[in-house]
């Protein structure tokens, strides 16, 4: 193809293109007034339609309005309805419905909250003040539902109950382990729980208000205290459970008693009451206050710092009740006869005061921990106290008591029972001495004052064998008593505390006043039978045998005079010492064969030497009364305590 063609071609093509160009303007210019054109009509018919489309949105935004009015004043009209029926139930009062009369209650509360936001409305002050004078009589009737349902079922507790409540091992019991009178152990009764083994100890603590009626109380107190009532709550609450735990304890036999009450009471109802008493503090913590706490704590949930109050002011009177009585004892004059129960109440409450720091364990029973603390140190150191006023009382004992046929002295029966009654009680002394008696070591400090007690048993008793005019006599009662107290130590828990070499030390003092009676009594008789002194210068008064052995210078006189003497001898002293008293049946026979060996040998050498001088004359039973036989006889009645009406001949 040449050149000019396709400058043509390209020719033909440029002006098509622009005619193409030129028919897109027109067609864009006609489009342009046609918008323009539509774009006035639009604007034209935009304004005749705005009145319109404001009446439409006017009425929308009142129907919007007309709506919310109609479902604030459904809401209202609610409120008055249910303020209706509230009314109905609080003015029927509780006692049927208690749980439909509290959400009435509370229906009220909520009453009043909405109406008091809604302050622009004039009519809600007239319904507020309706809702709160019915939520004022609501009050005045949940008070008196509370008062009515906890006085019904506010009882004492019977004491067979709480009886019924105690481990098998602590429960009453007919039998009793108070000695007989008149056994030297009066006031010392060895308490069974020390020898008891241990085995599982089980409290039940009685149910004081029926579980279905504590929810009750405790839906009623918390409306009280929502509604401002906390002291009418807290005073009737304390006042009535507190007049129960009174009587309760009344019931049981508690008694409120000052030191002066004490002081004037006989020992033996007062060992009683004190006996009493232990087991009524182990019920009144154990099982009452434990009830009662359990009871508090229910009806109280969630409001902590009440129920403490409540608590504490509930039990206040009862717990002073018990413990003055254990002041007045641990305040009263001292004696020997109530270290035991002394120490009886300190175990008692050093036993109770885990559960007592437990139960008062609020700020409001700090006044209870305190007092059953200081109780617990006083009876300490009146128990010590005695347990040291006991050894003065012993050495200066200065009873009238005479003890005529040399037997074991009352004093001594009661105070080796009273240390062996006070070896039950030797974990308690040593744990008392622990904790009050300073540095010294507890086992050191009971062996020593142990010692001192039996060194001044011995020193009292030395001066009572003084009453005694015959020296034979007060060997014999010296010799009695001490081995009563060897006896009695060997076979007690204090033999480990005074010692082998103690017990060794007192049974050489027991033969040494046998040693010393049997030379007193028997030594001038024992003289009679000896052949030295028996002759005479006389020559016709001789006597020789037919057997050719010769007494030579021998009188039969003197002879006639030994038997005289030895009869008469031996009769007062068979005639007394028959009376004397030896009473351990091993020590009797001891002594009485100790007497024999010495006596029945030199008698029957007496008799076989110089009885045929007296035999070959005349009247030989005037002065040989006694066979060898008979005198063995004899000495068998020797300590048996008896009484001649005459004397014997």
């Amino acid at each position: 193809m040449g050149y000019s063609t396709a400058m043509e071609i390209l020719g033909e093509r440029a002006s098509w293109m622009r005619e193409s160009l030129q028919k897109s303007q027109a067609v864009a210019d006609n489009m342009v007034a046609i918008l323009g054109s539509f774009d006035s009509r639009l604007s034209a018919l935009e304004t005749a339609m705005r009145p319109t489309q404001l009446k439409t949105r006017s009425m929308r935004r009142a129907h919007e309005n007309i709506d919310k009015t109609l479902k604030a004043a459904g809401v209202i009209l609610s409120q008055f309805d249910l303020a209706r029926q509230a009314e109905a139930k609080v003015l029927r009062g509780p006692h049927e419905d208690l749980e439909s009369y509290l959400e009435a209650v509370d229906q009220l509360r909520s009453i009043v909250g909405f109406f008091n936001s809604k302050k622009s409305l004039q009519s809600t002050i007239g319904v507020v003040n309706h809702a709160n004078n019915l939520l004022a009589k609501a009050k005045l009737k949940l008070e008196e539902e509370f008062r009515q349902l906890l006085a019904s079922y506010s009882k004492p507790v019977e004491p067979d109950l709480l009886f019924d409540c105690l481990p098998t091992t602590l429960r009453p019991s007919t039998g009793g382990s108070s000695p007989a009178p008149g056994d030297g152990t009066s006031g010392m009764k060895s308490s069974e729980h020390h020898k008891k083994s241990l085995e599982p100890v089980v409290y039940h603590p009685p149910t004081l208000i029926p579980p279905r009626i504590l929810p009750l109380l405790h839906d009623l107190a918390h409306q009280m205290v929502e509604t401002g009532h906390h002291q009418q709550l807290f005073n009737f609450y304390s006042e009535s459970r507190g007049l129960v735990m009174e009587q309760s304890l009344k019931k049981l036999g508690v008694e409120r008693l000052s030191k002066d009450d004490v002081q004037k009471m006989q020992w033996e109802v007062l060992e009683a009451k004190i006996g009493n008493w232990v087991h009524f503090m182990r019920i009144a913590v154990k099982l009452l206050f434990v009830a009662e706490k359990k009871v508090c704590d229910q009806i109280f949930e969630g409001h902590d710092s009440l129920r403490d109050q409540c608590f504490s002011e509930a039990t206040t009177d009862s717990v002073g009740m018990l413990l003055s009585f254990g002041e007045a004892i641990a305040k009263s004059k001292r004696s020997p006869e109530k270290l035991f129960v002394l120490l009886d109440m300190y175990e008692i409450m050093r036993e109770l005061k885990p559960e007592i720091d437990v139960i008062f364990g609020s700020k409001y029973g700090n006044d209870v921990r305190e007092a059953s603390s200081v109780l617990t140190k006083r009876l300490a150191q009146t128990a010590q106290d005695t347990f040291v006023d006991f050894e003065e009382a012993v050495e200066k004992d200065t009873t009238k008591t005479t003890v005529l046929d040399g037997t074991v002295h009352p004093l001594t029966s009661y105070v080796i029972n009273y240390v062996k009654f006070l070896f039950d009680y030797q974990s308690t002394l040593k744990i008392l001495f622990t904790e009050f008696g300073g540095d010294a070591d507890a086992d050191e400090k009971l062996a020593s004052l142990t010692t001192r007690i039996m060194q001044a048993l011995q020193s009292n008793l030395d001066g009572k064998s003084k009453q005694y005019k015959d020296p034979a006599l007060t060997q014999l009662f010296l010799m009695n008593n001490m081995h009563y107290i060897v006896r009695a130590v060997r076979k007690s828990e204090a033999k480990d505390m005074l010692g082998d070499d103690w017990v060794q030390i007192q049974r050489r003092i027991v033969q040494q006043h046998a040693n010393q009676y049997k030379r007193i009594s028997w030594s001038k008789i024992l003289s009679c039978l000896s052949v030295q002194g028996a002759s005479s210068a006389g020559g016709s008064g001789t006597y020789a045998d037919g057997g050719g052995s010769s007494n030579s210078g021998v009188s039969r006189a003197n002879v006639k005079d030994r038997f005289k003497t030895f009869n008469l001898l031996f009769e007062e002293l068979h005639q007394r010492q028959s009376q004397w008293t030896v009473p351990d049946s091993e020590l009797r026979e001891s002594l009485r064969l100790a007497v024999a060996e010495v006596l029945l040998p030199a008698y029957r050498s007496f008799i076989k030497r110089f009885g045929p001088m007296i035999q070959n004359g005349k009247n030989p039973g005037k002065y040989i009364r006694y066979s060898p036989e008979i005198l063995e006889k004899l000495l068998a009645e020797f300590f048996e305590g008896k009484t001649w009406n005459e004397p014997r001949r």
